[in-house]
Formats: structure tokens, sequence, C-alpha cells
């Protein structure tokens, strides 16, 4: 009678041959045998064909030649793309940046900036400005203080009683 050990090489050798080997197969009798074991898909990749299978039913187009993005945060922070890739589906009004980008303080990409800010922008701007000038000293190499009071062309006058000519002469 066989040793125990021998038994169990025996048994090893009857299972390779029948179920594992080099080969797997797929399905039951008379089905074709795989020769290499197929691989998955990461999940990265399986995440790009379905992001690019919604752009294409959103109609998405590529917009060739753009050099910068600059998308402008609440907190004063810049989320800045070089070199992106752009897609547009203005049907949708859905625009996609993709690319490589920083978060960035405001002050650091100013004098590229500023034709780029908005109203809201350039307050903020002003009242760090104002900030990093109070910390440096009261205005000791900062810049001049700008007045509140400069877009007074667009606010409503008040209402005078009486005459107007009267009021616009005195």
């Amino acid at each position: 009678m066989p040793s125990e050990t021998e038994m169990a090489e025996a048994r090893a050798k009857m299972i390779a041959k029948r179920f594992g080997g080099s080969s797997a197969t797929t399905g039951g009798k008379g089905t074709a045998r795989r020769k290499k074991k197929g691989s998955s898909r990461s999940s990265s990749a399986q995440s790009d064909v379905k992001l690019t299978a919604a752009l294409k039913k959103l109609g998405a187009t590529n917009i060739p030649g753009i050099e910068e993005v600059n998308l402008f945060k609440e907190d004063g922070k810049v989320i800045h793309f070089v070199n992106p890739k752009v897609q547009a589906s203005i049907q949708a009004n859905t625009y996609i940046v993709s690319g490589p980008s920083d978060t960035k303080p405001l002050q650091e990409l100013l004098p590229s900036i500023v034709s780029q800010l908005g109203m809201d922008n350039i307050a903020q701007l002003q009242n760090a400005m104002a900030g990093q000038a109070g910390a440096a000293g009261a205005g000791a190499g900062g810049m001049p203080a700008v007045a509140e009071d400069d877009d007074d062309d667009d606010d409503v006058p008040d209402l005078v009683d009486g005459n107007f000519e009267e009021v616009s002469e005195a």
C-alpha cells in the first residue's frame, strides 16, 4: 500500500491533469480551449470608456487652440489648467475641461489673469491687497487705497423735493 506522501503526490498530479495545467477551459465538453487567460480592464480604463460614451451622447466636440483655463472659486483660489483638452456641447450648455490642473491663490497668477477677473474677483483681490498692505505697514510700499465709492456713476441719484432745475443750477 502506498504511503500518504505518495498518495498526495498522485492526487496532485491527477488534479493538475484533469483541471489545472496551463490551459483553462470555458464551457463544457466540446468547447474550444482558451489558450491564455483574458485580462480584465482596469477601473480607470472602464470609466474613461463610459465618460467618452456619455460625451458622445451629448454631442460634445473638441475645441482646439485653448492655451489655459482658469476656474475661479469663491474662497479666492483659482483652478489653473495649462494646455487642457476642452470639449463643448452647446445644446446641453456643457463644457468639459480635462488635463493636469493646479489650485493656486489668485495673487500668484496676477499679472496675466487681470483681464479674466469679474467684479467679485476684483473685490476679493482688493481686500487681499488691503490685508497685505495693512500687515506690511500702513501704506508702506503697498497699493494706494481705492475708495469703495468709485462706481457712483451706476447708482441711482437721490430724489429731491421741488424743482429739478433749481437743484441742478446750485
